[in-house]
């Protein structure tokens, strides 16, 4: 039965109906940035929440599945980066369609309904569809998929001249370069020979795979038989599972008849705020330089505004950068459109409007992204438009080599002085008919990386352990006692999982028992310590982890040994209660942030010890100490009323009809655990002032933290602060400190200790007016700068109206030189000048153009940077003003020289 279906909403909607229909459970997208999974940076595949399923490790909560999941493709395998604003259906983020079958049924229902949706539901003329199948694999001693490829017309009209056997690189999928696998069936559309980007290719021929824009794959219906391992190797599952995948935006411009993805509603709103922002037009051509523009810019907004709501933030290492990339490639594009100021954070708004009813999550945290858009947006262009400039310099010498090939070094420099990612220097190049030394660039990061690594010190026992079996761990005892009885089942170590002979001494393992008193880390709540023993021995144990079910408990041998099978006692350290005020802390410490900053504060991490607790949230800007005094006080009321805490296990979707706080991006199953604090007992959690999802421990009375003070409150990145907060013995250790530093303070001013402040200021305030006295009375006794100046302005040369003022002055204040060259610069009307003088080993160098000669081409910042060199040193600055120090006062008048030598070359050119 055909449904008129327009808007993408409208078209994901009836994809999730129809397979609700065939039995399906509606799985909501998991989080962009992947939870527990070290393989991927980011979620690029609705399969990836699924992924413990297939291996093995988790049961599944339903047979069937279907969503729509977030996914992001930016690196590694699957990487449309360099291919998004060239043509009309590659993007960086995208929606996948998919539907999952875990060991329920397998190829011909798969095969039958993604027909069925397509041609009956959606209306798709079934003549424009093909269907390919694996063709086999030698190398991985992979057969043809036979199978696939008789049911495509056994099950389906379609006849088998338009079903067509691939290789590896088309018909078998891969998550990554390790994990769940298997050969795949595709369907592609004919979207007419008009549509075909190769025309003008002596030889191209319009075939499905044959790499042009008229025919494209519409749906991927992967069979998952297999686990490539971490060697390359192919190893069958326990099970087989389907896992299919549509992009909704090609699906989108197929059923709303557009020729580009971009022409559809999931972009032209986008796209129309970009042209009222910048007064261009979009034409939807490729090709088109403006166009292009527009389409990079509408792609990666989506792309940030998802993945920074996830808990993704720009930053200098892993997923970070990827974002950080992303986001300077837009602010380049946008400098294709003539805005140089911030506004890509100005799109966040209308991304959220466009899907903010599909993923609630990025209307909520909008303003947070906004933020954080700005903040790097703002940053980057501070030093974009010079990076640019550094660019031009260097493609104008790979120009005039026979490579024609930027240097490494210029591309590191680019990346490492101005933030250029290497993808934005290649772009640029490409668009010159140039290439990167990408070779020595990456020789240059792998140096820098060494040396980053040279302190850190890996973790032998941290692995994947995905082909190991390990056993359950039974760890409810956490919740309620200190210590217990258990059984050694076995131990980690750096090669392997092992349950025969004894535990080595001097060694560092992971302690496997049957059951556990001890908390393994997770959720900000560090790992507890203590000690295993028995008559035989005691085994000190470091940290507490997790690797699936299994409890890792990491330490050493300190007394005897241990044999599999031994019954030992478990005994979780002191520490253990310091850690529980803390974490209940943390619990009321979000309330109060809430009820005083807003609903919009949002958990972003958070570390809870037994030494103190660190709670990070998102805020666009920072508290006063009015706001944080408050937060205090609410707290702390709290803690004087002695409330209880408890705890309950209920479904995850009641805990959420509760209005129980999650932590954004935390996975969780279908059962949760919610504390709450103010009532006595579990099933009066509805109750409870603060609900929140959680597995950690505990107090179970408020009045046992003790009190409560904020240290410190800072910002870690746009829109993100921090504050991290003292309870129990370590606040009464610093009040403590505290107290005797006021105590010798008053001893060493003489004043009594309520005053102490009121003199300290006093003193600060007298400190400074000597400081400035002392700054008058060392200029009125040195040299007298500006007449020197002035004396170098009436002796100083001039080409056609501009004069070339260079000079060494006698050591002065870096001020007073910056004075002497601005009012060198408004006597002269035009001119160029080089200062130089030096303060014992040190040089100091100071250069000012006027804007007449600037805008000829020479700049004071290309001045310093070839002369800063001849004294042993290096600066930079703006056309206008630059500085630079060197270490070689010998050498200033050879610098001198070189200045005048390259403006006199540049004057007399024009």
């Amino acid at each position: 039965m055909k449904h008129k279906v327009s808007s993408a909403a409208q078209i994901r909607n009836s994809f999730i109906d129809f397979f609700k229909s065939k039995g399906h459970e509606f799985i909501p997208s998991s989080p962009i940035v992947p939870i527990n999974d070290q393989t991927l940076l980011f979620a690029n595949a609705g399969m990836n929440q699924f992924k413990d399923i297939f291996l093995g490790l988790e049961s599944p909560q339903c047979r069937r599945a279907v969503n729509s999941q977030k996914c992001l493709r930016v690196s590694g395998k699957h990487n449309d980066l360099e291919e998004v604003g060239k043509d009309t259906y590659h993007h960086t983020f995208f929606e996948m369609l998919g539907n999952w079958s875990f060991d329920d049924y397998f190829k011909a229902e798969a095969i039958e309904w993604a027909w069925e949706l397509l041609t009956d539901v959606w209306g798709i003329d079934p003549g424009r569809l093909s269907a390919t199948f694996f063709a086999g694999d030698k190398a991985d001693g992979l057969p043809r998929d036979e199978e696939a490829a008789g049911l495509w017309t056994k099950v389906t009209p379609i006849s088998s001249e338009r079903v067509l056997a691939f290789g590896r690189k088309d018909n078998f999928w891969e998550m990554g370069e390790a994990g769940p696998c298997g050969p795949c069936s595709e369907i592609h559309i004919d979207l007419g020979p008009d549509m075909c980007d190769k025309k003008d290719v002596p030889g191209h021929k319009c075939v499905v795979n044959g790499g042009c824009s008229r025919f494209i794959e519409l749906w991927n219906l992967v069979f998952i038989q297999y686990n490539r391992t971490e060697d390359g190797k192919l190893l069958p599952l326990g099970a087989k599972y389907v896992d299919t995948g549509a992009g909704l935006e090609r699906i989108a411009a197929v059923l709303q008849n557009k020729k580009s993805n971009y022409d559809t509603d999931l972009f032209m709103p986008v796209i129309e705020s970009i042209s009222r922002l910048t007064s261009h037009k979009y034409t939807s051509k490729p090709g088109n330089k403006t166009d292009n523009a527009f389409r990079v810019i509408a792609d990666h907004i989506r792309t940030l505004v998802f993945a920074i709501t996830d808990g993704a933030t720009p930053s200098n290492e892993g997923r970070g950068y990827v974002i950080r990339r992303i986001l300077r490639r837009a602010s380049r594009f946008a400098r294709e459109l003539g805005m140089h100021e911030p506004f890509i954070y100005r799109l966040v708004p209308v991304v959220a409007d466009c899907l903010g009813d599909a993923f609630g999550e990025i209307k909520e945290r909008a303003d947070y992204v906004s933020t954080v858009i700005e903040s790097e947006e703002a940053s980057f262009g501070r030093t974009l438009d010079r990076g640019i400039e550094i660019f031009g310099y260097a493609a104008e010498q790979a120009a005039q080599t026979a490579e024609k090939t930027i240097s490494g070094d210029d591309a590191f420099q680019l990346y490492d002085t101005y933030g250029f990612p290497l993808d934005l220097t290649q772009l640029m190049a490409e668009e010159r008919g140039l290439k990167v030394d990408t070779s020595k660039f990456d020789e240059l990061m792998e140096e820098q990386r060494q040396r980053a690594r040279a302190a850190q010190k890996s973790d032998s026992l941290t692995g994947t352990f995905a082909d190991v079996e390990l056993p359950v761990t039974e760890d409810a005892t956490k919740y309620l006692a200190d210590n217990c009885d258990s059984v050694i089942v076995g131990w980690i170590d750096s090669e392997d999982f092992k349950t025969e002979d004894r535990i080595p001494a001097d060694t560092e393992v992971g302690l496997v028992l049957d059951k556990t008193c001890f908390y393994a880390e997770a959720g900000g709540q560090v790992g507890d310590c203590g000690i295993i023993q028995s008559d035989r021995g005691k085994f000190i144990v470091e940290n507490t982890t997790k690797i699936a079910s299994c409890v890792i408990h990491k330490g050493k041998m300190a007394e005897g040994t241990f044999d599999s099978g031994e019954k030992v006692r478990a005994i979780v350290s002191k520490d253990r209660y310091a850690t529980k005020k803390n974490h209940t802390a943390t619990h009321l410490l979000q309330w109060a942030l809430q009820d005083v900053l807003g609903k919009s504060v949002s958990q972003q991490g958070s570390y809870v010890g037994p030494d103190y607790l660190r709670f990070d949230f998102t805020c666009p800007k920072a508290p006063t100490a009015g706001q944080l005094r408050e937060v205090e006080n609410l707290v702390r009321e709290k803690i004087a009323a002695d409330l209880p805490v408890t705890w309950t296990v209920i479904p995850r979707k009641k805990a959420e009809k509760l209005g129980a706080m999650a932590l954004f991006g935390e996975k969780y199953g279908n059962e949760v655990r919610v504390v709450g604090i103010g009532v006595e007992h579990g099933d009066k959690i509805s109750q409870a002032f603060s609900r929140e999802f959680c597995g950690g421990t505990h107090v179970d009375r408020l009045g046992s933290i003790g009190g409560f003070k904020i240290i410190k409150e800072e910002s870690i990145s746009a829109g993100v602060r921090r504050i991290t907060a003292l309870t129990g013995s370590a606040l009464t250790d610093y009040f403590e400190n505290s107290s005797d530093i006021v105590e010798s303070l008053s001893q060493m001013l003489k004043v009594p200790a309520e005053t102490v402040t009121n003199r300290v200021e006093h003193l600060l305030a007298e400190n400074k007016k000597l400081a400035k006295k002392l700054k008058a009375a060392g200029t009125a006794g040195g040299p007298d700068t500006i007449a020197e100046a002035k004396k170098l302005l009436e002796n100083c040369e001039k080409i056609n109206s501009a004069h070339v003022i260079i000079g060494q002055l006698s050591n002065t204040p870096i001020e007073r030189a910056r004075e002497a060259v601005d009012m060198l610069k408004k006597k002269a009307k035009s001119a160029a000048i080089v200062l130089g003088f030096a303060d014992g080993d040190k040089v100091t160098l100071l250069s000012g153009v006027t804007d007449d000669l600037v805008k000829k081409g020479l700049k004071a910042g290309d001045v310093v940077k070839v002369i800063a060199p001849i004294v042993d040193g290096g600066g930079g600055g703006r056309p206008q003003m630059a500085q630079a120090g060197g270490k070689n006062p010998s050498k200033i008048q050879e610098a001198l020289a070189k200045a005048e030598e390259i403006i006199k070359e540049k004057l007399v050119s024009r």
